[in-house]
């Protein structure tokens, strides 16, 4: 050593690559690089001034990916909540439901929802539009009003699942939150105007109550048997007045399997109010569907047979009041389980694969030091409670071809539960899984705002709206507020809600022209029959009425005013 200065002992060889097996590896798979001291490694020659500048250096990545995980979680969320007030409600599923919510505060009728005036809307319970409607009062007709309650309920099954998964496993509870805020399908549902997100929460409510009720350690035992209950049949009212009885299905099936499984049926009976809780389940409900009878006959018949049987049972069912049958292959709805649970079905399978080929590079020092909670008696039971509730929506609608994607929903709070308790016990034996959930967080991320803007423009979600052509009529008519809105052919839900629900439909060009007359009028029509309606104009001609003989002339002007996506918007005026 030469005077003035110290040697210090570097071990490793600096920064190393990810999976090497120089250096320590911290709990979360990450090797660090160790500039401590220590009689081992290679030794360099540094002046003493430098050496008590650095007497330790620990690169812990460890430590910014645990904080990394919350905060990527938060951002999600709160990227949602943004997102809810600058979209527009887009055709057809929210802006259907949004205008039926308008029309809901708009009449002050709260039994009856209405498709349209005078034609009720018998396909959903309306607890989704109480929310919806009431959401307007309060804040006023806008996007964000409309998409507030369903975003609040998601938070409710976000609480909920980091509850039950803490409650078996403190370090499951931030996985299981991060999966579930990440999958592509609960996250597009978080804040959408729609009735199945309030259907998971009552299917979520009433498999967290039955858990708690039969997790107690005695049958005679209080503390959260009143909560259990509360909670359970809770859950059954909300499902039952937000999608109906089909909750009851989602819930009961898992439930009845996994008592028969375990053959828990004293228990079941034992640990719930049954008496009581149905009681009042039903006095919650039933009063809703009676007066909903009475008001419009025909409900119930329609919905408990239509919208329950031949929605699920009947290919290309004809029946259906408000739109067309979807058409399937059978199994379809496990293909909608891969895609709504993106990034994770993809990144899930792939971690486990390397993972299970890499060695276990950590010392049995380092790994007894690991706080590793010991499996409880009832793990089993536990696993195969999720497991049933998870895969219930799956195994019942394998057979439906008249299916959507949201049909999935309900599975994924135990889905996610799953593998957020996986990712806990991976990560005790030093596995990156703080990589993995941030990378899934930021693809989630990424992919949406691609999916809204494209080359500087809005792209997918904005012209599934017809929000920005109600817009230019309105600024078109500013000195002529009388003058009428007629889409030719179909009349999307966006333009009834964004016009308030004075857009007019007309069935064919035909009908247009009789219906305006004489009068001034704006025209929106896809742009396929743009041609024919200007084609159109020059065979309608006008006479005045003082000269019954004179020449006819040319009836009406049309003037192209705007274009959104496949529709054109035209002013129409007589000469």
């Amino acid at each position: 050593m030469r005077d003035g200065c110290e040697s210090i002992q570097i071990n490793g060889f600096g920064f190393t690559a990810f999976g090497a097996e120089a250096g320590n590896r911290s709990n979360d798979g990450i090797d660090e690089v160790d500039i401590s001291g220590n009689q081992q490694g290679h030794a360099v020659d540094r002046c003493e001034p430098v050496a008590r500048k650095i007497p330790s250096m620990n690169i812990d990545s460890t430590k910014f990916l645990r904080r990394a995980v919350p905060i990527l979680v938060g951002l999600t969320l709160l990227g949602r909540a943004i997102g809810m007030g600058l979209v527009p409600l887009m055709d057809t599923t929210e802006a259907r439901y949004g205008e039926i919510a308008r029309k809901m505060a708009e009449l002050n009728d709260w039994v009856t929802p209405w498709f349209d005036y005078g034609v009720p809307y018998w396909g959903k319970p309306p607890l989704a539009f109480w929310l919806t409607a009431t959401s307007f009062k309060v804040f006023g007709l806008n996007e964000f009003a409309a998409r507030l309650p369903h975003w609040i309920a998601s938070l409710i099954i976000i609480a909920l699942v980091w509850a039950l998964s803490g409650r078996r496993d403190r370090d499951a509870a931030m996985p299981t939150v991060a999966v579930i805020s990440a999958s592509a399908l609960f996250f597009v549902s978080a804040g959408a105007v729609m009735t199945d997100i309030e259907l998971t929460v009552g299917t979520t409510l009433a498999m967290t109550g039955f858990w708690l009720a039969l997790d107690k350690p005695k049958a005679g035992s209080t503390g959260s048997g009143w909560l259990a209950a509360l909670l359970f049949f809770g859950g059954l009212a909300t499902g039952l007045l937000a999608k109906g009885p089909v909750a009851l299905v989602l819930a009961g099936t898992p439930l009845f399997l996994w008592t028969a499984y375990n053959r828990r049926w004293l228990d079941v009976w034992r640990r719930l109010p049954w008496i009581r809780g149905v009681l009042g389940t039903l006095i919650i409900t039933l009063p809703w569907y009676w007066i909903a009878e009475q008001r419009t006959p025909g409900f119930l018949a329609y919905f408990l047979i239509g919208e329950h049987w031949h929605r699920f049972v009947t290919p290309d069912w004809q029946g259906d009041r408000y739109g067309h049958a979807h058409t399937y292959p059978i199994g379809t709805i496990w293909a909608f389980a891969f895609i709504g649970t993106l990034p994770w079905s993809l990144l899930l399978p792939v971690a486990a694969w390397r993972w299970r080929k890499r060695k276990d590079q950590a010392s049995a020092a380092t790994m007894s030091a690991v706080n590793t909670p010991a499996l409880r008696s009832d793990e089993q039971a536990w696993q195969s409670y999720l497991l049933v509730w998870a895969f219930t929506p799956l195994l019942f609608f394998t057979a439906a071809r008249n299916i959507t994607m949201a049909y999935v929903l309900p599975g994924i709070p135990a889905a996610a539960i799953l593998t957020g308790s996986w990712l806990a016990q991976q990560r005790r034996q030093g596995r990156a899984v703080n990589q993995l959930l941030s990378v899934g967080m930021l693809i989630t991320l990424l992919l949406v705002c691609r999916l809204a803007i494209y080359n500087g423009e809005p792209f997918h979600m904005e012209r599934r709206s017809l929000k920005a052509l109600v817009t230019a009529y309105d600024q078109a008519r500013a000195t002529q507020s009388n003058v009428p809105l007629v889409f030719v052919g179909l009349r999307p839900f966006s333009a009834q809600f964004y016009s308030h629900g004075h857009a007019i439909q007309a069935d064919s060009i035909d009908q247009f022209w009789r219906r305006i007359g004489t009068d001034p009028a704006y025209v929106a029509i896809p742009s396929r029959y743009s041609d024919a309606l200007i084609a159109s104009a020059a065979a309608h001609e006008t006479r005045t009425e003082s000269n019954k003989t004179a020449a006819a002339k040319p009836a009406y002007v049309v003037n192209r005013v705007y274009r959104h996506g496949n529709y054109d918007l035209f002013y129409v005026a007589a000469h």
